[in-house]
């Protein structure tokens, strides 16, 4: 063979795996522009998003798939998207976390927020088992409502090797009590006398995601807003811990008997994740590049999302609604309980 057909070989072949790809993708990222354009019409109608886009866009992928299965020319990009392009983004996601400002918290505040998570993670778990989810399924339920909700599930599911029903269902319902949270907040705050740091604490452990943070502490002042990101970010970071314990636990149980490879104990992306998080903690990411980093991390993931969707079986989320909607309600109710009481010990109200 010459060296010509040698040097030319890998070219064709990575040209051919692109080509391959790019059917699913494009179908991918159509959903996942749809899912952005709806997003757009909520707030241009309603004044916010009622539905985000992450929901959106495996809602729009799994009606698509009521009446339409990807065929084989499909199937490659769907997978690429469901799986290797999450995984980046979940890897990228850890440049845009910062513990700077995690310090001004204090010591007391600090371990409360990593108790609540730990113990909502475990009871929403125990909850989820009690109904009869599946391991998985309860798993990305108790991780969404302790973390950060989409985000969490969406980190998580690579992690454990979740099924897309699962992904899906947990999202979907999880999102719609994300939106009655952010309701509930300023009126708990309101009846329990909470002053602006209280209010603050309480969205910072309750609410999923960080615009919602901001929208449920607003009522109580700009002090209730900066407490409550704060708080917030410190879930966030809870983000790497948590996904690095669930991968080992997650590799041991499949791998038992053998010794697994470090890949397996610990995902690449978990690795990244945790990296990037270091430099940007140490002021090596440059702030110029978060804001479209970000927007990159966003595109992948409603990709990924909607990929979620082209794969999920309508029929088998619609099966497990009723069980999972109730572990969620049940779940942020202990969440919100064990965030009272963090409050109460510590004198925050």
């Amino acid at each position: 063979m010459t060296q010509t057909a040698l040097t030319a070989t890998p070219v064709r072949l990575s040209v051919d795996t692109a080509l391959n790809l790019l059917p699913g993708l494009a179908i991918s990222a159509v959903v996942a522009g749809s899912a952005l354009a709806l997003q757009a019409v909520e707030r241009h109608v309603i004044g916010f998003a009622w539905v985000e886009a992450l929901v959106l866009a495996i809602l729009i992928g799994a009606g698509l798939r009521l009446f339409w299965s990807p065929s084989s020319r499909f199937m490659p990009g769907i997978r690429f998207s469901a799986k290797t392009l999450l995984e980046v983004a979940v890897a990228l996601l850890g440049a845009t976390v910062s513990g700077a400002a995690v310090v001004a918290l204090g010591p007391w505040l600090l371990l409360a927020i990593i108790g609540v998570v730990a113990v909502a993670i475990a009871g929403g778990f125990l909850i989820g088992r009690a109904f009869g989810l599946p391991p998985a399924m309860a798993l990305l339920v108790a991780c969404g409502n302790a973390i950060c909700g989409n985000s969490a599930i969406a980190a998580i599911a690579p992690v454990i090797e979740a099924e897309g029903e699962d992904v899906a269902a947990a999202i979907g319902f999880t999102a719609v009590l994300g939106i009655a949270v952010v309701l509930l907040v300023p009126v708990v705050g309101h009846l329990l006398g909470y002053q602006a740091t209280g209010v603050g604490v309480l969205a910072g452990l309750t609410v999923y995601a960080v615009p919602q943070v901001l929208a449920a502490a607003a009522p109580a002042g700009a002090a209730a807003i900066q407490t409550g990101a704060v708080v917030k970010l410190v879930r966030v970071l809870m983000l790497g811990p948590v996904s690095l314990v669930l991968g080992l636990l997650h590799a041991r149980t499949i791998h038992k008997g053998q010794r697994p490879k470090l890949s397996h104990l610990v995902p690449w992306f978990i690795i990244a994740f945790l990296a990037l998080m270091g430099l940007r903690s140490a002021g090596l990411i440059p702030e110029a590049i978060l804001v479209p980093l970000d927007h990159g991390v966003t595109a992948m993931t409603l990709m990924a999302m909607a990929a979620l969707g082209l794969m999920v079986d309508p029929k088998a989320v619609v099966r497990a609604g009723p069980r999972v909607a109730a572990v969620a309600g049940i779940s942020a109710l202990m969440i919100g309980a064990l965030a009272v009481g963090a409050i109460t010990i510590l004198r925050l109200g």
